[in-house]
């Protein structure tokens, strides 16, 4: 039964335009202008919504340059020969971040950011003085983030004891593997709210690892020594 003063057929957000669209977040028909203005801001749509997919197809890529510098580390410096020599620590710690968000629907790109931040801060402060330095995370999803990270960075190492003898992996370079994923984290999301474009190019990268992971039922990553 419609309410009175509303006409038929109109959207379920703003009430006064013609809808034209369904809308997987409000699970009702709203209006082109609302699914527009309050995408991944007040809505939080699903990955799977058609209207989402679309808009993302034709967004301007984001630049790092639009990101605050305190997210991003300006300073530090990735070489292509360390991205390849610490690939398996990178896609460790990516893979975790998507195997994150699929458990939990609260962790968004916003979140992430904010977590990665974090971590690389402590680690900052810990290459420059020896000190170790954390902050208190305001969420439950960071928290639970920053701790897997932290477990990944762990085992790692522990394999890395096993195989070798001792451990390569050192905190400048951790760092530096944070920061990455920070400007991965930055050029992907759309920078709205409650985006998680950069999560969906996670799950796209690794889908078949994070499909095994699933299906394994594992708590922690996979990890394969080069």
């Amino acid at each position: 039964m419609l309410a009175r003063g509303v006409p038929p057929l109109s959207c379920a957000i703003c009430s006064n335009r013609k809808e034209k669209r369904f809308c997987l977040a409000v699970h009702g028909r709203i209006c082109p202008q609302c699914c527009g203005e309050q995408r991944e801001r007040t809505l939080d749509c699903p990955s799977e919504c058609p209207y989402l997919q679309q808009a993302r197809q034709h967004e301007k890529p984001r630049q790092l340059e639009d990101a605050p510098p305190e997210e991003v580390f300006p300073k530090v410096e990735l070489s292509d020969e360390f991205l390849q020599a610490r690939e398996p620590v990178i896609s460790g710690i990516l893979q975790t971040i998507g195997r994150l968000s699929r458990r939990d629907r609260s962790l968004n790109d916003r979140e992430v950011i904010a977590a990665l931040v974090n971590l690389a801060k402590s680690y900052r402060t810990l290459v420059g003085s020896g000190l170790i330095y954390e902050q208190v995370p305001p969420s439950l999803a960071q928290q639970a983030l920053i701790e897997a990270v932290r477990q990944l960075l762990q085992e790692f190492r522990e394999l890395e004891r096993e195989h070798l003898g001792y451990t390569t992996l050192k905190d400048t370079e951790v760092l530096k593997v944070l920061v990455l994923a920070l400007r991965l984290a930055h050029i992907h999301t759309s920078g709205r709210p409650l985006s998680r474009a950069f999560l969906d190019f996670l799950h796209d990268r690794f889908a078949e690892a994070l499909s095994s992971i699933a299906a394994a039922d594992e708590p922690g990553s996979r990890i394969i020594m080069p």
